[in-house]
């Protein structure tokens, strides 16, 4: 059986049109011990494939993190398929709050050294030491607290169009540099401080909160589910503190929380919380865009994408030969 998807993103958008199926999108995470990788990957590819699943999920030996969509009508055989694999038995599955059919065009299951990089070098570091996990309601209350601390563990990208009114949200890159971040700003902080987490769907947290655990704080929680399962439980009770979108990792970049803009446009400087990554594909750059400037530049980032944009594919291709992919992202001034 070949492991891989060999369709273009052109083709499977044709195809998931003809089917005109319903696609649920979900998430899920678990750390758990996975001897063969290779083994483990191969077999997942070949049973999900087969009812249709599309998505990015990336396989470590510390456990999984997955990101995908499947025709609604095979939900309960891919629940059974995950019950099958005992450490996923009975997982939590975040579902999307808006579902689509653009949110994955592949199947993408990539092996890696860890299922979120993290730049944790201590062979003693146990990563199963983790913080307490609070539904939204004790989200709400531990976050009105004023002696408590609340950090927002994702990139500044995704907190730029969306955030919880009172975090910290820094200003870092990757999740490397949120660590770093936790490291030094915490260095002094009394370690039964109440440090309350959150970030997209709970696994940057979980890892997070085990580091702040390691260094001695004594009251760590973290968001269950992370803004994924927050927003869907508001939805029922009320009381959001959440404002703006959520930053999702798929296709469709974002699902709306609240009406709220509070991030502007990197070219023109208008309110705006779309963001979009540059026509130029070798640039690719992301960033937020608001539909004037999309009109103005075709899509690109700037006037010299816009001329790249414009060669032919034959010339655009001779300027990148040789020449990496950028995976450059807007810094925050």
């Amino acid at each position: 059986m070949d492991f891989y998807n060999r369709l273009s993103n052109t083709e499977s958008l044709e195809l998931l049109k003809k089917s005109r199926e319903d696609r649920v999108t979900l998430s899920f995470y678990k750390y758990f011990k996975i001897e063969n990788l290779i083994i483990f990957r191969n077999y997942l590819f070949s049973s999900w494939s087969k009812i249709g699943v599309l998505g990015r999920i990336y396989v470590a030996n510390e456990g999984i993190n997955a990101q995908l969509s499947l025709p609604k009508r095979q939900l309960d055989h891919f629940v059974y398929e995950l019950d099958q694999i005992y450490p996923l038995k009975g997982i939590r599955l975040n579902f999307a709050l808006k579902n689509s059919i653009k949110s994955f065009l592949k199947l993408k299951i990539k092996v890696r050294s860890k299922i979120v990089a993290d730049g944790i070098q201590d062979k003693n570091f146990d990563s199963t030491n983790v913080g307490i996990h609070v539904n939204a309601q004790d989200f709400n209350k531990i976050l009105s607290e004023k002696e408590s601390i609340c950090v927002d563990m994702r990139n500044h990208y995704e907190s730029e169009i969306g955030y919880f009114i009172g975090a910290v949200t820094p200003n870092v890159d990757s999740f490397k540099e949120s660590l770093k971040f936790l490291g030094k700003n915490f260095k002094n902080e009394n370690k039964n401080k109440k440090i309350l987490l959150y970030c997209t769907g709970g696994i940057r947290c979980e890892k997070a909160s085990a580091f702040l655990k390691n260094k001695g704080f004594k009251k760590v929680f973290q968001l269950d589910g992370g803004i994924i399962n927050y927003a869907r439980q508001i939805k029922k009770t009320g009381n959001n503190k959440f404002i703006g979108k959520n930053f999702v990792f798929d296709n469709r970049l974002s699902e709306k929380i609240t009406d709220d803009i509070i991030s502007n446009c990197h070219q023109c400087g208008t309110k705006s919380d779309q963001h979009s990554n540059c026509s130029n594909v070798a640039c690719n750059i992301l960033f937020i865009q608001c539909e004037h400037c999309k009109n103005l530049y075709n899509g690109c980032c700037s006037i010299e994408c816009q001329k790249i944009n414009s060669l032919s594919l034959e010339k655009q291709k001779n300027l990148r030969s040789g020449k990496k992919a950028s995976k450059r992202i807007y810094k925050k001034i």
